[in-house]
């Protein structure tokens, strides 16, 4: 039963059988006691001396122990890797995000990581020079608190692009911003109606200013060329490079499908599977079209037979039931205030008539899929919690994992229903601290109230709710630890745009052992990957080795720790400069 990989010398962390939190192994490969008698960072005592060292024999780990134990099951062939003093964990796993869509992103004008307009406009204009052959100028990565009231104007665009229609997508996927020539070739006037599911920004006189909201984005995206399948491969590649960096063995997909002109990356997806260049274990979620309805059931039913390759397995199906907060089109209880705090008569968006979503998500789950529902709001998030009551009613036992992502804004009474309906919590945890478009876009516009109710992350999981974790990249950064950070600090990892005076909402922050467990078993089990998410015997080797131990230094550090070797059943996928 020899080895052929060991790791020796370090600090070996796993998580509890409940997948609540991460603690120390034992040298017998098991976690630690689940009581909490523990060190104030939330790991608890273990019952026996800490692991230090592990073996994997054919990319699954054999056995958790001492170093003298595991060096004793070494082969002659065997690899060492030592630890020196720093910590494995278990692969980090992301619940939700874009990876194909990211890639495209980084081969493209890319605005991720422009500090403001100006420096977003001379990435345009550079990008314009560099690319006299074509024919639109297409991109993402704008932010909303660069324009006054969060909508970017086309005048703005025209000064860096006069000549050529250009569109570029908001950073959170729910808008676009055009130039004069992009509404030219689409044809909007003032006489253009808002589609069912978004809006056209509009000036006084009615003319569209620049900015098209959710559904919206389409009247102009659906025009722009899409990548070839050459760009779609390398912009997926390039992409998994970045996430096998920051540690992440796993990922969900959280739109397989066409979206805002951009391809279905399914084929993509396959390629690299099958050619083994996918390396990553990822979980597809295939649109929902909900222009469509159920007469695409069928529709879904193929794509998952034909999504399994390698890797890769379509499982899942993601339906999008609001837009975001910041443009009003977040499903909401109570409308909206308007910015001298009166109430609105708008309460934001239901994509899926909340009927037929119960409907629906009863016909998907009773077809196995497990169901991924988008909802930003305390409206969107009940009715999703609805129609999974009604599929449970209705088909008792089923073995979809169904999960709701973001969940901004909860009302109180609905933090239970997750645990009672055995529907996961996915939190995108870096978005629960103040910045400008929380303080600005967001804040004044939800009221005192309900702004208190936001990324409730704490009582979520103080109701029983299984927690998971995802960034929503390339919406925000795809860095585990930074979400990590803020789920437990409830601020910005330092550095990361301004300074917060004060936490968002502290009594709703995780202790590290929590967040640390939602990016690694929780995600997992929405992943639908049983053998990973642990550092156990039997567990596929799926590990990551951080520079430094983020329990030993104060909270405020833990967005300092970075990675230092990545692998993947075993593989080294990713060893940073230090390893």
């Amino acid at each position: 039963m020899a080895a052929d990989l060991i790791f020796t010398g370090g600090r070996i962390y796993t998580v509890l059988p409940d997948g609540r939190r991460m603690i120390p192994a034992t040298a017998h490969g098991e976690a630690a006691s689940s009581e909490d008698t523990s060190d104030g960072a939330g790991i608890a005592t273990s019952d026996g001396p800490p692991a230090t060292a592990v073996a994997v024999r054919g990319g699954r780990i054999v056995a958790v122990g001492s170093d003298d134990e595991i060096r004793d099951l070494a082969g002659g062939r065997a690899e060492t890797v030592p630890l020196e003093g720093r910590p494995l964990l278990p692969g980090f796993q992301d619940a939700h995000v874009h990876p194909a869509f990211a890639g495209i992103t980084m081969l493209r004008c890319d605005l991720d990581g422009a500090e403001d307009l100006a420096g977003a406009l001379d990435r345009i204009r550079a990008y314009a020079a560099a690319q006299p052959e074509r024919e639109w100028i297409d991109g993402s990565g704008w932010r909303m608190e660069w324009f006054p009231g969060g909508t970017p104007s086309r005048e703005q665009l025209d000064s860096v692009v006069p000549d050529r229609p250009a569109y570029l997508t908001n950073r959170d996927g729910h808008g676009a911003w055009v130039n004069s020539r992009a509404l030219q070739l689409a044809g909007l006037t003032a006489a253009t109606p808002d589609p069912a599911d978004g809006r056209i920004e509009r000036r006084a006189d009615g003319e569209p200013q620049g900015t098209l909201h959710e559904g919206a984005a389409l009247l102009v995206g659906r025009l722009v060329p899409g990548p070839t399948f050459a760009e779609q491969l390398r912009g997926l590649l390039l992409a998994q490079q970045h996430l096998h960096a920051l540690g992440i063995t796993a990922w969900q997909d959280a739109i397989v499908g066409e979206y805002l002109g951009y391809p279905d990356p399914l084929p993509a997806y396959l390629a690299a599977a099958r050619d083994g260049t996918l390396t990553a274990r990822v979980a597809g979620a295939l649109w929902w079209d909900r222009a469509r309805g159920g007469e695409q059931l069928t529709d879904l039913l193929d794509r998952r037979e034909a999504g399994q390759a390698g890797r890769f397995r379509a499982g899942m199906v993601k339906i999008m039931q609001d837009g975001v907060a910041e443009n009003f089109t977040a499903g909401m209880i109570d409308p909206y205030l308007d910015a001298c705090g009166g109430q609105t008569g708008n309460s934001g968006l239901s994509y899926v008539d909340p009927a037929d979503l119960a409907e629906q998500v009863t016909r998907l789950d009773a077809a196995g899929f497990g169901v991924h529902v988008h909802a930003i709001g305390d409206r969107a998030v009940r009715e999703a919690l609805d129609a999974f009551a009604a599929a449970r009613a209705a088909n008792v036992v089923s073995p979809g994992r169904h999960h709701i992502a973001h969940l901004q804004v909860l009302h109180p009474d609905d933090i239970p229903r997750f645990a009672q309906l055995g529907v996961t919590a996915n939190m995108q945890a870096l978005w629960a601290a103040h910045e400008p478009q929380m303080d600005d876009l967001t804040i004044p516009f939800l009221g005192p109230k309900r702004a208190a109710r936001q990324y409730p992350f704490g009582a979520l999981l103080r109701a029983g709710a299984r927690l998971a974790a995802g960034s929503d990249w390339a919406v925000s950064s795809a860095n585990p630890l930074e979400g990590i950070h803020v789920a437990v600090n409830r601020t910005l990892p330092p550095g990361d745009g301004a300074p917060a005076t004060k936490p968002l909402l502290p009594g709703q922050a995780l202790t590290l052992a929590e967040a640390l467990a939602a990016y690694t078993a929780g995600s997992a089990y929405v992943n639908q990957l049983d053998e990973t998410g642990a550092v156990a015997p039997g567990y596929l080797a799926d590990l990551v080795v951080l520079d430094r131990d983020p329990f030993a230094g104060p909270p405020a550090e833990i967005a300092a720790a970075t990675v230092a070797l990545t692998y993947v059943e075993g593989q080294q996928v990713y060893a940073g400069p230090a390893a």
